[in-house]
């Protein structure tokens, strides 16, 4: 699934392409790719508009249209938005097809879980999923403080906190591994149980995680690529996802692999206490 550095490397690559660009015309291959506000046809309510920015909230990216409309799009576990310059036939999971004044767009989800919602723009944190996120982890007002004031006084695994998207927006498997590591967190570790020092460190290993996983252009370990169809190389870097029962980097002792708040986690049992 697309996380914060893949959602963010999207933004970037898409938003050099599509800037200023009028949507000309809709081909709708799977309609339920996409949702229209209040039971206005899609292509519609969306065709003729341009696109003026493109901004993220976590792992939504949020298309600005002229005149109070937005597109947010939601990746899931397979979504995929990829700019073509010129006529593309559309491949087999390609679900959406926006052509442009100049290119095309096409929407594509193997796994036909991601969604394309149109709403207006005034409206998209207070009538969308986006009003119940969590803070943004590379904010400026995302401090120690405010982490500690997100956990509150919850009595569940750092690992089940720092994927609920309600405490921390952006956050999945892939990063929530690899900060808890650099932190010397045990995942299974109460969140009510940390020290303020701890939290501190969590907090910094957080911000650095997500900053690495930007400059890399993401993980692409199986579906993920970014609007040209290029991979990141974040997985040249990872320490503990995916490498369960290898050695630590750290000890060099065999990282345990299980099952904790429903997925798959790998840590290390002496360097995460």
């Amino acid at each position: 699934m697309p996380e914060l550095p893949e959602v963010e490397t999207i933004r970037r690559t898409l938003l050099k392409h599509v800037r200023e660009l009028k949507i000309e015309e809709i081909t709708l291959i799977w309609p339920s790719a996409v949702c229209s506000w209040e039971d206005k046809v899609f292509e519609e309510l969306v065709t003729g508009r341009r696109i003026k920015t493109i901004d993220r909230r976590g792992k939504y990216l949020m298309i600005l249209l002229d005149e109070d409309l937005t597109l947010i799009a939601h990746m899931r576990m397979t979504g995929r938005l990829n700019y073509y310059p010129e006529h593309q036939v559309p491949e087999k999971h390609t679900h959406v097809v926006f052509r442009l004044e100049s290119g095309e767009l096409h929407f594509s989800d193997v796994r036909k879980f991601g969604r394309i919602q149109a709403i207006p723009t005034s409206l998209r944190f207070s009538q969308s999923s986006l009003g119940k996120l969590g803070p943004e982890p590379l904010e400026d007002e995302f401090t120690p403080a405010v982490l500690k004031d997100r956990f509150g006084k919850k009595k569940v695994f750092l690992k089940a906190a720092l994927l609920d998207q309600t405490v921390l927006a952006g956050m999945g498997n892939i990063y929530v591994d690899e900060a808890l590591f650099l932190a010397g967190l045990s995942p299974d570790r109460r969140v009510d149980t940390l020290s303020e020092e701890e939290i501190f460190k969590l907090h910094h290993a957080i911000q650095k995680v997500l900053q690495a996983g930007i400059d890399a252009r993401g993980t692409s370990f199986r579906d993920y690529r970014d609007a040209n169809g290029e991979k990141g190389s974040f997985e040249q870097a990872l320490q503990v996802y995916g490498r369960g029962g290898k050695p630590c980097q750290v000890c060099g002792k065999p990282l345990e692999r299980i099952k904790l708040a429903g997925r798959t986690t790998v840590y290390c049992l002496s360097c995460q206490r």
